[in-house]
């Protein structure tokens, strides 16, 4: 083999940045999730803001019990993301973990590793969401059973919603609410709206509903808010971006009312 004596030292160091990147927002997501990485690639992440991520670890079924085995993991799953650099947001993406768990509660174990970060969770973004479009009476549409289903439904109640209609999808495994076809999430979503309600929330992390969000607002001629789809849009607002992106559906042209959460 052929030596070389080309290697030589530069005379000065590079001049480095404080960041990559403006903005830091980390993702906390189960180790079965599909969707929520590629929803933030193309709703959030640019030249200003990156996304990272740490994933947890979770078992099918999605029932209550399963759900809630993952809080003693949030911490270490959040510490994971760039070590001893600071956040500015970090969302937990999982919606019905986020009811069975409590906002808080997340809130609390992601701040022990991140306590810098807001910290966001699909359930109190889609809250926001719903309230910065001004809806009071509102239709559910969810892929998981009545069982999963009854304490999300108990905790728009208790922050005052009107539900009109409810209608789960009965699926009990997150992969296959990840494959559930676009146009099906469409469909069924037209199905699901209520004449009376003011608006639809589509739940679900896994469920790819923010891809066909406008046009489900076309077809139903109501505001629409999905699970990723609220945590990306109050993650911007949360690092400065105000861009309005109406083509994107209607809660994009709107800002963030009033402080966190």
């Amino acid at each position: 083999m052929q030596r070389t004596d080309a290697l030589s030292m530069t005379a000065r160091a590079p001049r480095l940045d404080d960041r990559p990147f403006g903005k830091r927002i980390g993702l906390v997501v189960l180790a079965t999730d599909h969707t929520t990485e590629m929803d933030f690639t193309r709703l959030v992440a640019s030249e200003r803001i990156g996304v990272y991520v740490a994933r947890i670890a979770y078992a099918n079924p999605v029932t209550p019990e399963n759900l809630r085995a993952m809080q003693p993991s949030l911490t270490a799953a959040a510490a994971l993301i760039l070590p001893n650099e600071p956040l500015d947001a970090v969302v937990y993406s999982c919606t019905s973990a986020s009811v069975v768990i409590g906002d808080k509660e997340i809130a609390a174990a992601i701040h022990a590793a991140k306590p810098e970060a807001t910290v966001v969770t699909p359930t109190a973004a889609a809250v926001n969401g719903l309230r910065a479009l001004g809806a009071r009476r509102i239709s559910v549409l969810a892929p998981y059973t009545i069982e999963t289903s009854r304490p999300m439904a108990d905790y728009f109640a208790d922050l005052d919603f009107e539900i009109d209609r409810f209608t789960c999808l009965g699926l009990t495994d997150d992969r296959e609410m990840a494959r559930i076809a676009p146009e099906e999430i469409v469909a069924f979503a037209r199905e699901a709206a209520a004449a009376e309600s003011d608006a639809l929330f589509i739940s679900c992390t896994a469920v790819r509903a923010a891809g066909v969000l406008a046009e489900i607002e076309a077809a139903i001629g109501k505001p629409v808010v999905s699970s990723n789809y609220a945590t990306a849009w109050a993650c911007l607002r949360l690092c400065g971006d105000e861009e309005t992106r109406p083509e994107r559906g209607r809660l994009m042209a709107l800002p963030l009312k009033g402080e966190w959460p």
